[in-house]
This record gives structure tokens, sequence and C-alpha cells, in this order.
């Protein structure tokens, strides 16, 4: 083997950041704080002059929590310390607060990354560079938000367990451009633990990332070391790696959440006496690294778009408690746009929010034998504390709305309250929605007989339609309101005339079943057993088939795909099933980046009975219900507007419980197929607008996607906007098992990318949720025409579809 020459080989030894995979979250949170005063004490001792053999160690700390942690229990000696450790580059400080998935918010990563710049401000220290481990992918409006910070620097190091790298290579840097057009320097490395299979932890590495004939079982040698470091240069010198430098990651101990080790320079001090003419081993921080990467004159490739992040399909498996911490990720926003100034929430209440939001939308998804032992207590017991992140930042972040509303007059529980609400648009775009306010159930009696809603200011008369609800009744009526907008309703007995003796040509018999069609008929709203019929819309289904048509009325163009493979909203369920019980994990593992296995059973859900719900002056209710394989329900809700192009689907089921891999898509098959000249798919990602397989790196995932709020198509100005509140992940990929695409490949141009809705999955053979046993409803909102005939009007009216109109009661 030819020995390379003049190499350095920076040695980046950290913690990664896993919370709540190998420990509990709070035992986690321990580790780390003491992570930090061990690395302290190794400086501390190489300062003292009491271990020369460590000179030149250094740590980084990969995420900021552990700082922050760290930070709330030291003395002030401590926290001083740490700060002439950042100063003097004994530590390096990284600009990534947690490895997150893509459910985080804009505004709550933002606030993140203000946490960190902050603190780096106080101690006099700048942030520019960030690191990220087992993170698959970023939203494009991540990198905007890093940008906006002033962080010029990300390295990642990507597990490619069910995912893979991007540009189809690792160890290589890019420029990656912002929608803004700002640029960072990203390298793609490898992965976190790799240092350690290299050998340059003595005697804690192994074979994970490295597979080769040695016997690591007693960890890596010196002498096996050598042959590793030597192999991997030759073999990036045989790959056209324009460096001689190259960055490894490593632990102090072979497993996330490891702990600092000082032993690294044990390997360092002997290979560079050795090799250090040829090659050198240097421990170094994220801006060591860069600092030696902006120096290079290698000319680096730009690139702009998206990196959509392969395990965001985790957060899936806990559908319930990811739809509880979109709302609760939307009422956070709505607050801080409420109390901009914090003078009725206190910031340290806001912070107690964005603590439990963050925590849930980090990228664990819970214990690490969650699949293979799903009854195991402790298994159940970070799994119900993953899910209270979610539940804590729901109550946190009412209350805050609560207090809010108190102090703008909400009119609390009392007797002989008026029937008289506030409405309140409090963002920076208009809201066209509609309005529901809710009453407890001794106010039908007031209302039951007729009623009004009237603007209090401007005696505006609203169209309006109550709807019986559990211990109460609720009043609907479309609304439209300017940003900041606030006005006053009032609900107002009116007594109208009653019924009628008898109608001359009745075609309502006497059995109470309309099946006849009235060619006079001219109500806004008609809805029989067979389709649905709004000014803008006629929704026609068949049993069996589902939902077949979604006309446009305005138009008289048919809405849904023609080649579509699957009807509007039809549930699609596959299961792998496993030969036996101790097979559910390896069964999983061989899936690789398909979520399938090839012998996948797939079955389509069958319209089997069709009833009218509700019909009025605003909108009108059906109820489908299917018959479908691993549910023992599934229905929609389909609601149409007599005053807009709009429909609302809501999608409930009762899922079976089971233990083997298995997944459900909902068809929604709008739109056409991703090509030029034709209609183009918009998805909002950390609100940058982004077109799948086309605003993306090269090499990247193009089966599915996750989404802030809704993905439109869009086609010489009119489109079709689909708010999705509840489910973020959306599949474009074919359903089959089969070899993956890539963005770039040439066989996307054949690929229709049909649009499904992807609610739930537990194909990870670990720390996915094994079951999705429960009951569920999950909400999409249908709108179209010209008013969406631009991607950014269309994904902001997707924003406000799902955020809604504020309400409450006032005296």
């Amino acid at each position: 083997m030819t020995k390379p020459k003049n190499w350095t080989i920076y040695a980046i030894q950290h913690s990664h950041t896993d919370v709540g995979y190998t420990e509990r979250q709070e035992k986690i949170r321990q580790y780390h704080v003491d992570f930090i005063r061990q690395a302290l004490t190794i400086v501390r001792e190489i300062r003292s002059g009491n271990r020369p053999d460590w000179q030149g160690y250094k740590w980084v700390c990969e995420t900021f929590w552990p700082i922050e942690s760290f930070l709330s229990k030291a003395t002030d000696s401590e926290r001083e310390e740490l700060a002439e450790a950042f100063r003097q580059g004994d530590f390096g400080i990284s600009g990534t607060y947690l490895n997150m998935s893509e459910l985080v918010g804009k505004e709550l990563l933002e606030a993140m990354l203000k946490r960190i710049c902050d603190y780096a401000q106080s101690i006099d220290v700048k942030v520019e560079s960030a690191m990220t481990a087992d993170i698959t992918g970023f939203g494009w409006g991540y990198g905007q938000v890093l940008a906006d910070k002033g962080i010029k620097n990300l390295i990642t190091c990507i597990h490619t367990h069910h995912s893979m790298f991007p540009l189809r290579k690792k160890q290589t840097p890019f420029w990656w451009e912002t929608p803004g057009g700002d640029r960072i320097l990203t390298w793609s490395g490898e992965h976190y633990v790799f240092g350690n299979d290299l050998g340059i932890m003595p005697g804690l590495g192994g074979s994970y990332t490295i597979r080769d004939e040695l016997d690591t079982s007693r960890g890596v040698s010196f002498e096996q070391a050598e042959i590793r470091i030597l192999r991997y240069l030759e073999q990036l010198e045989k790959d056209g790696y324009p460096f001689l430098f190259v960055p490894v990651m490593l632990s102090g101990l072979p497993t996330d959440n490891g702990s600092p080790n000082p032993l690294m320079m044990e390997f360092v001090h002997k290979w560079n006496e050795k090799h250090g003419g040829s090659i050198r081993i240097q421990p170094a921080t994220l801006d060591d690294f860069f600092a030696e990467v902006r120096k290079s004159e290698v000319d680096i490739p730009v690139y702009r778009g998206d990196w959509p992040d392969w395990w965001t399909d985790g957060t899936i498996s806990t559908p319930m408690h990811v739809q509880v911490f979109r709302e609760a990720q939307r009422v956070y926003e709505k607050v801080r746009q409420l109390d901009p100034k914090r003078e009725i929430i206190k910031e340290e209440d806001i912070k107690r929010i964005e603590d439990e939001l963050v925590l849930f939308a980090e990228h664990t998804w819970g214990y690490h034998s969650s699949v293979s032992e799903p009854w195991n207590p402790f298994v159940q017991e970070l799994g119900v504390r993953k899910d209270a992140f979610a539940a804590n930042a729901s109550t946190l972040a009412h209350t805050a709305l609560y207090d809010i509303l108190e102090a703008k007059g909400d009119a609390l529980l009392a007797p002989d309250r008026p029937l008289l609400f506030r409405i309140h648009n409090p963002y920076s775009y208009v809201q066209e929605d509609y309005a529901h306010f809710i009453m407890e159930f001794w106010h039908h009696d007031e209302i039951k007989r007729g009623f009004e809603v009237v603007d209090k200011e401007s005696g505006e008369v609203y169209p309006s339609q109550l709807r019986i609800a559990p211990r109460g009744v609720i009043v609907t009526i479309p609304v439209t309101l300017q940003p900041g907008e606030e006005r006053t309703i009032r609900i107002r007995p009116v007594i109208k005339p009653g019924g009628v003796t008898a109608f001359g040509a009745d075609l309502l018999g006497s059995d109470r079943i309309l099946d006849i069609e009235d060619p006079n008929r001219a109500a806004a709203l008609n809805v029989t057993y067979t389709s649905m019929d709004t000014p803008f819309a006629r929704i026609e289904w068949r049993m069996g088939d589902g939902i077949t048509s979604w006309m446009d009325k305005r138009t008289g163009q048919e809405m849904l795909r023609p080649d579509r493979n699957h009807h509007a909203f039809s549930p699609v369920y596959d299961v792998t099933k496993a030969a036996k019980v101790e097979e559910m994990n390896d069964i999983r593992r061989k899936m690789g980046r398909n979520r399938k296995g090839p012998d996948a059973t797939v079955s389509v859900g069958e319209l089997v009975k069709a009833e009218i719900i509700d019909k009025g002056d605003v909108y009108a209710t059906v109820r489908l219900t299917y018959n479908v394989n691993g549910c023992s329900h599934y229905s929609l809700l389909v609601t149409g507007y007599a005053d807009k192009p709009r429909v609302d689907v809501a999608v409930r089921m009762h899922k079976e419980s089971v233990w083997d891999p298995e997944n459900v898509y909902i068809s929604i098959p709008f739109g056409a197929p991703i090509r030029a000249g034709e209609q183009e798919l918009w998805i909002d990602k950390l609100q940058a607008p982004v077109r799948p397989r086309i605003d993306q790196l090269p090499g990247s995932l193009i089966d599915y996607y996750c989404l802030d709020e809704g993905a439109v198509y869009v086609a010489e100005n009119e489109g079709v906007a689909i708010a999705m509140p509840d489910t973020p992940l959306i599949q474009l990929g074919s359903l089959r098992h089969e070899f993956r695409l890539l963005q770039g490949d040439e066989g996307l141009q054949d690929d229709p990318a049909h649009l499904y809705a992807w609610p739930m999955n537990n194909y990870w053979e670990t720390n996915f949720r094994a079951t999705l046993g429960g009951f569920y409803e999950f909400r999409y909102f249908i709108a179209w025409g010209e008013a969406y005939g631009q991607p950014a009007a269309a994904l902001e009216a997707c924003r406000g579809m799902n955020a809604g109109i504020l309400a409450w009661r006032v005296k």
C-alpha cells in the first residue's frame, strides 16, 4: 500500500445529543451537564501542567441544549471557566440547539438559535459554524434561518440507516444557497462515530461504519488503525478527492451521548510521532476545520434548494401527538403575534413553551428497543415522556393564549353572559375563513327558533348555520379579516316563521327519503346519496369506488387527475407480515429506503355507505364510510360551502393495533405530473416555498416531504390549495417496493408523482412506536380558483386556514 503524503486529519470529538434513545430524557440532560464538567476538568488539567500528555485536546459542544442546561446549574466560576474555554478555542460552540426533525417551525427555530447567539455575544464569542449528527436533511428554510443568524458553516454527519447523503457522495463540500441568496459553506461528512471505527479512540471503536476483514471485537488496535486510515486516505485519492485534509468525527465512548475522553490524545501523539511527516492528526473545533476549507483554492460547487430529511417519517409513528404538537406550535406563534412586547405573557413563560416544543420536535422518536419489546415498561415510559412534551407544550401555549384573551376582555363562564363575541386576525396576511362561535347547551333554547349573527359596529348580518355539538352548539359564519383586524359579533334571537302545512310539489316522501331529482331546484347547496353540489363544485361518489369526480363548476373542468391510481381521499394500506415475532426487527431492517417489504400486502378502501349529515345556508356535510384493512372504521366527513370554492374533508379512523410494519396513505389526486409546462406543485419548508423535485439538492430524497402547512398546485393564475393542519408528510414516490429514485435521476421524467398524505407508519426496527392503534381525525382543507394562482398566496392561504379565525366570548 502506498502511503499518502501531506495529509491532515481533523479529529473533532463531540457527544452526539440523542434525547431519549439510550436513557430517560432527564438522565440524558444530567449526562450532558456532567460531560461539560468532565471536559472542563480535562482542560484544567492540561493548563495546570498536570497532564502534558493531553496537550492539544479539544472538545466540541454538538448542540446548545447541554450548554444551556449546564449554565442553569453551574456556579459563577464554572460559567466563567466555560466562557474562557470557548474564548481560548479549547471548546467549540455549534450553532445547533438540538438535532431537529423537520417538524420545527421557523419562529421556534429562530428563537432557539437566538439563545445560542445571545449567549455567544455575552461571552464575546462568535458562532459561525454548526454541526448536526444523525440528521439526514433540512428544509430549505433551515438554511435561511442559519444565515440570518450569522452562521456561515455547516457540517453534517449523516446516518445512512434507511437514508442516504445528498450529491451521491460524502466527505464533500458545497455552497448551500438559501432562498434569499445567502450561501452557507456546507460539508457533507462521514458518520459521527467514523473516527472511533478508524481507531483514533484507542480500544473504543468497532466496525459499525467500516466493514472489513479486521476483528475489532476488542476494539481497534493501533496496528488496525494504521491499516484502516491508510486504506481510507488511499480510497479518497482514488475517488478524486481534491483536498489534503479531511474531517473525522468521534466520540469519547462508542455510543450516542458519550462522554469526553482525553485518551484520544494518547493515539494522536503516538500516531503523529510515527506518521506525522505524511499524515498528521489534528484535534479541532468546527471553526478550526472550516478555516482550513476556506483557505483552499479548490472550486466548490453551489447548489440551491431543499434537502428533504429521510428520517422525518419517524414522527408519524406517533400521529396523535404530532397533531397535538402542530396545533401547539401554531398557538405559540399566535401568542407571539398577540403579545409581541411581552406585556401579558412573561418571557420565561414563552421559553417554557419553546422548551417543550423543541424537545418534542427533536429527532429522537423513542427508546432503541421500542419495536423488539414494545411491552417493556422502560420503552413505554420513555414513549410517554416524549408524548408529554407535545401535551405540555399544548397546555402551556393554550394557557398563555387564554391569559391574553382574558386581558382582551374574555367573558368567562357566568350566568347571563350575552351572546357577544370578538374575532381577530393577528397575522400579517388576510384570513378568509369561517369563524366558529361555541356556546353552552343551554343557549340552544334561546336561538333554536331562529337567530341572526350581526356585526356590532356595522350592523351587517352574516350568513350563519347552527350545529349541535357535544354539550353545546356551534354557530358558523364566513368572514374575511384584514391583517390585524378585529370585529365584535352579536348573536341575537330572531323568531322566524314556522314550517308549512304541506308543499304543493314535495319531492321528500313521507319516508323522509329524498331521491328524486328536482329540475327547478335553486338552493346553493344540494346533497344526495351520490353527489354534493355547491355553487362552485360538484362532487360525485360511487359505492365501492369512492369519490370519482370533483368538478369545478365555474370552468367545467374535472379537478381530479385522470391518471390517478386511487380516488380522492381513498385510504391505501400496506402491511409486511413477519413470519414470527422474532422477525419483527429484521423484517424492518431489510426494508432499507423502501419503507415496506417486497411482499407487502396492499389494500384500498371500498366505499360502503353514504349519509347526509347536515345542510344549511353556509355548508352541507356528508359522511362516506369505507372498508379497509388495518382499520375497524374509516370515514370521510365532506363539507362543501355556499360562499366560496372550498371543501373540507375530515378523515376519521379507528386504526387497529398491528405489530407488523405498516403504512397508511390517503390519496389526494389533484394536480398533474411534475413536468415542464404542467401545473407546478409547491410546498412550504420553514416558510420557504419549494417545488418538490425541482428546488432541491441533487441526489436527495424525492419520495416524500415534510411540509409546514400544505401543498398547492399552480398554473396560469389558477391554483388548488390543500391545507394539511394535522399530517405533515406527503408521499410523491411510488407506493411499490422497488429501487428508489433520487433527485436528478432520468427516470423522474416518467414518474407521475401522485400526491398522497402519509399520516402514519411503524416500519422502523428501532425507536418508532410499534403500534398505530387508536382513534384519529385528520383534516384537509381544499380551496381553488384565481386567488390561489400564485405560490406565495396559495401557501399563505393554507397557513391561514390551518390557523383558523381567533374567536372568543366578550362581555
